[in-house]
């Protein structure tokens, strides 16, 4: 019994030890960063509507820590390639990533394999916009408010059709959300673009969609395209007439929307996240990045905290993958 009781001594004294060299190396590491520079992944091609927000905010934050902070953009695979890249990065700093809705709350239950876990591999920093979609239609159509395109689409079941950009993307979801929210009857056509889902409508050959705001208000402003709601809880500064398609259905929880957050590597010190929180939050609220954000159809946003971004993103999760179960699509990409 004695000897046992020695050994579990000096067991728990290694591992005390252990827990203390690890804490002090953590804090070494965040007493000297950053001793080098910073790359954010971006999980999109250069020049893209993130892209530009993620080279804005970066020089701005090159600056406050005194050491470069670099764009590496790694597009594909529906946005996991770069997300993926992030899960196993080395957790000092150095190596932060953006995510959006797609890659964190709905790709883990649309595709069969994910090669990171969104509860366990990331530390949010800040999740700074929101990505809202527009509902257009054809002016052609009728409706002139949500409330007649609803009425319209009833009165003529299963004659109307949404485009999107493919099956379970963002903009597929939104349109099923309100779908299955109104019992709505309509069919779905996917397109491997945004321009060629967009053209269609315009063409008549179908009805409505949810679109992107960065290629479709141009088209709104020419009077092409119909603009009777956006997706978001909150309206879009580029388009303050559009009500959000809360308001303009009396549904004050319905939000489709997608969003932009900043993460680092599971593990990273607590003081490196802290000071990274400070800047972005610094940053974000200065005039000249909130009109970049309005003007690139994005609508600034400021979680007070990392709880508040986790619980944020677990809602976003649990209401984006019931719906694709609803639809049968679990595992289908």
């Amino acid at each position: 019994m004695r000897k046992n009781s020695a050994q579990q001594g000096i067991a728990l004294l290694l591992s005390g030890l252990v827990a203390g060299l690890a804490l002090i190396a953590n804090q070494a590491i965040a007493q000297a960063w950053p001793a080098r520079n910073v790359t954010v992944i971006v999980p999109l091609a250069a020049g893209t509507g993130m892209d530009t927000l993620v080279r804005l905010y970066s020089e701005r934050l090159s600056q406050a820590l005194g050491k470069p902070v670099i764009v590496d953009n790694r597009p594909g695979a529906a946005l996991m390639l770069g997300v993926s890249a992030l899960s196993k990065a080395t957790p000092d700093g150095y190596t932060l990533g953006v995510a959006t809705a797609p890659a964190m709350a709905i790709n883990p239950t649309l595709y069969k394999q994910v090669a990171y876990d969104v509860e366990k591999d990331f530390v949010p920093i800040s999740l700074y916009v929101k990505s809202p979609f527009i509902l257009v239609i054809n002016p052609a159509l009728g409706p002139r408010t949500v409330p007649e395109l609803i009425k319209y689409a009833k009165e003529n079941s299963g004659k109307l059709s949404f485009s999107s950009t493919g099956t379970g993307t963002a903009q597929h979801l939104a349109a099923e959300f309100m779908k299955q929210k109104y019992g709505l009857d309509m069919t779905h056509v996917p397109y491997k673009s945004t321009p060629q889902s967009v053209a269609d409508i315009m063409a008549g050959h179908v009805s409505m969609a949810f679109a992107e705001a960065g290629l479709s208000l141009p088209l709104i402003r020419e009077g092409k395209l119909r603009a009777l709601a956006v997706s978001s809880l909150t309206r879009l500064p580029s388009l303050p007439d559009v009500p959000t398609f809360a308001e303009a259905s009396g549904s004050p929880d319905f939000e489709a929307v997608s969003w932009h957050v900043l993460l680092a590597p599971a593990a990273t010190p607590a003081d490196v996240v802290g000071r990274l929180q400070g800047e972005m939050k610094r940053i974000l609220a200065t005039p000249e990045v909130q009109q970049r954000i309005s003007g690139l159809g994005l609508i600034p946003y400021d979680a007070p905290s990392t709880a508040a971004i986790n619980q944020y993103m677990r809602a976003e999760r649990e209401k984006w993958s019931a719906l694709v179960k609803s639809l049968g699509l679990v595992g289908s990409q």
